[in-house]
């Protein structure tokens, strides 16, 4: 008959598990691998520095026994997290969701996890969010956009914790920057259509207070309208009541054609509007773009299976990622870069919605 009792060496087989009092030890695995937990410890830390077959054997120990290590007791010892924080503005487009990876493809081989959190295009909420993760202590952040609320900006300073800011443009960055100029976007976007032959175009885009990019956007349009019709008032529809939908840019469609339907492209400020707006088009049973040009911004993957495609900005969403995620491993090493801006500019993408 068993007596019950587990050999001390853990050679059985059987397999120590939680309960509600006691976790899984670094010393279970090693009783169950029948190595020392010196050498469990250089398998979790140093594999490299292990023999194969040993450390085989202490990853198969670890997967039965279902250990996971004490990483905020190791990070503490360390002084290092190993957290990069990112802060975006919205959940629901996929430009950052790509950014997001290119981010995490770099990131992750280091060792490093992303804590996300997203304003909502919202100064008074980035920078409650802000304060929320400085106190986490992350080794790094990267946020989007390149203005913010000066409090925001003296806590950054004070926390001494590398910030790379993306998806914008400033020639004075809080520490290092991987983006490009919003305005000059528009601006090239509204030069082409000129060039094309367009004369009555209508900016449609949402204005709140915290989306600084579109701000950016919406002055690109206004330098290019005051360069190629001067003398007029530029055409400019504010969605800022809209949620960033696909509906939305159905709505706008005609609240655009409504308050001016002299014009003859819809410029809006997201392919999100604009990819909305040539599918109600559709719907209407207007030709585009012989009825109504659009244009948008982003070049998302919808954009380019619309039929007729949409004609848009397209930026390097991945790549931002991946810069920023490499620029930021850089200066969390204590490494002074060799620059602090890098442009990675745009492309405007002609397709046959104008």
């Amino acid at each position: 008959m068993s007596s019950g009792k587990e050999p001390a060496n853990g050679t059985s087989g059987t397999v120590r598990r939680r309960t509600s009092t006691r976790s899984v030890t670094l010393r279970d695995v090693a009783a169950h691998a029948g190595v020392s937990s010196q050498t469990v410890s250089r398998v979790l830390r140093i594999p490299d520095e292990v023999a194969p077959h040993t450390r085989a054997r202490v990853e198969e120990a670890i997967r039965e026994c279902g250990y996971v290590p004490n990483l905020a007791a190791r990070n503490l010892a360390s002084n290092r997290s190993k957290i990069v924080a990112t802060v975006i503005p919205s959940l629901s487009a996929s430009v950052f969701s790509e950014t997001l990876t290119g981010l995490s493809d770099v990131l992750a081989p280091e060792g490093y996890q992303l804590l996300l959190g997203y304003t909502d295009y919202d100064d008074e909420r980035e920078e409650a969010l802000i304060r929320s993760l400085v106190g986490r202590r992350p080794d790094g952040i990267v946020m989007t956009g390149a203005v913010h609320r000066e409090t925001i900006v003296a806590m950054l300073r004070t926390a001494r914790i590398p910030v790379v800011e993306t998806w914008d443009w400033t020639d004075t960055p809080l520490d290092v920057l991987v983006g490009f100029s919003n305005e000059r976007a528009m601006y090239e976007m509204v030069c082409q259509l000129h060039g094309a032959g367009y004369r009555r175009p209508c900016f449609v885009g949402s204005l709140p207070a915290g989306d600084h990019r579109a701000r950016r956007r919406l002055a690109g349009f206004r330098r290019a309208a005051a360069e190629h019709w001067p003398g007029r008032e530029p055409r400019v529809v504010d969605a800022s009541g809209h949620p960033l939908t696909l509906e939305s840019g159905a709505r706008l469609l005609d609240v655009a054609r409504g308050a001016h339907p002299e014009a003859d492209v819809l410029v809006f400020s997201t392919d999100i509007f604009a990819n909305g707006a040539l599918l109600a088009a559709a719907r209407r049973g207007l030709r585009v773009p012989e009825d109504i040009a659009v244009t948008g911004f982003g070049d998302f993957e919808l954009s380019r299976m619309l039929h007729p495609g949409l004609t848009t900005v397209a930026l390097p969403n991945a790549t931002i990622g991946r810069e920023a995620a490499t620029l930021l491993l850089r200066r969390m090493r204590g490494e002074r870069p060799t620059t602090r801006t890098i442009d990675l500019g745009f492309e405007i993408r002609r397709r046959g919605s104008a």
